[in-house]
């Protein structure tokens, strides 16, 4: 189920200030590309005054329409998107690891980088021109929704057992050791490392270490009053300190203030 931005609003820094300046619609894939498509998202702004809106990407890739298509490859850091003016764009967020079927080349290849859609599917340039043509956003979500479904690899792929365990461990803030991943897949760790270069693109240790932020932001998020320390123990930090380390470093900002302003 796609949940509403106010819901869930991982990896967007600062949620509730950037949704005061624009709208984000979501849209779920059909059964088809649901396999390897996790959402579509559409961005809608009108601003007096440019606006830069942080983000802190899920570790996928999005195929973003504004209005040509790009495909910006899995993130290792957090990103400025500037807002200016009025405009919209369609950004196709796929599963973690569902794009390798499409690349057919390690994803690691294109971590902190983007390359031309049509780089990677035929029509892609027609594509952009009836995006930008729809009427309104769910138009434009259906219109690359049927792109993709005509698309999809009708056989299984490596990568979607890759795929569910990301998605496991971004649904349950416990998985915090990749040891224990390794041994629920019944796999050495140095094997899953290499499967997650090939699938993913960045380890399973980061991958990890990205979702539990999430967590802590989006807990800071939803009410000041967090248990810092037992968050901290909760979510595999050694202490809270180090969760204010990390946190701060990549948030710009320690979590209890962020929770103030959050709930601001």
């Amino acid at each position: 189920m796609i949940r509403p931005v106010r819901e869930d609003a991982r990896g967007i820094i600062d949620a509730e200030a950037g949704l005061r300046r624009f709208r984000l619609d979501r849209f779920p894939p059909s059964s088809p590309a649901a396999r390897f498509v996790d959402r579509y998202w559409v961005s809608t702004w009108d601003l007096a005054a440019p606006y830069v809106q942080r983000v802190f990407s899920h570790p996928v890739v999005n195929v973003v329409f504004e209005p040509g298509g790009t495909v910006h490859g899995p993130t290792t850091r957090v990103s400025n998107q500037v807002l200016e003016g009025a405009g919209r764009v369609l950004g196709v967020m796929f599963r973690p690891a569902g794009f390798r079927p499409f690349l057919g080349a390690a994803m690691s290849g294109i971590v902190d980088g983007t390359l031309d859609l049509s780089a990677v599917f035929d029509g892609a340039a027609d594509l952009a021109d009836e995006i930008a043509a729809a009427a309104d956003p769910a138009a434009m979500a259906a219109a690359a929704d049927r792109f993709l479904c005509e698309r999809v690899p009708p056989h299984p792929c490596p990568s979607e057992p890759t795929s569910a365990l990301v998605e496991r461990i971004a649904a349950d803030p416990a998985m915090v050791r990749v040891e224990d991943l390794a041994a629920g897949e019944g796999i050495g760790v140095r094997q899953l490392q290499r499967r997650f270069t090939d699938h993913v693109g960045i380890s399973p240790k980061a991958v990890i270490r990205r979702y539990r932020l999430y967590e802590a932001a989006e807990r800071a998020r939803k009410g000041a009053d967090v248990p810092w320390a037992a968050l901290a123990v909760e979510l595999g930090y050694s202490d809270q300190s180090h969760l204010t380390r990390e946190f701060t470093a990549v948030i710009g900002t320690p979590p209890d203030r962020y929770a103030r302003t959050g709930s601001a």
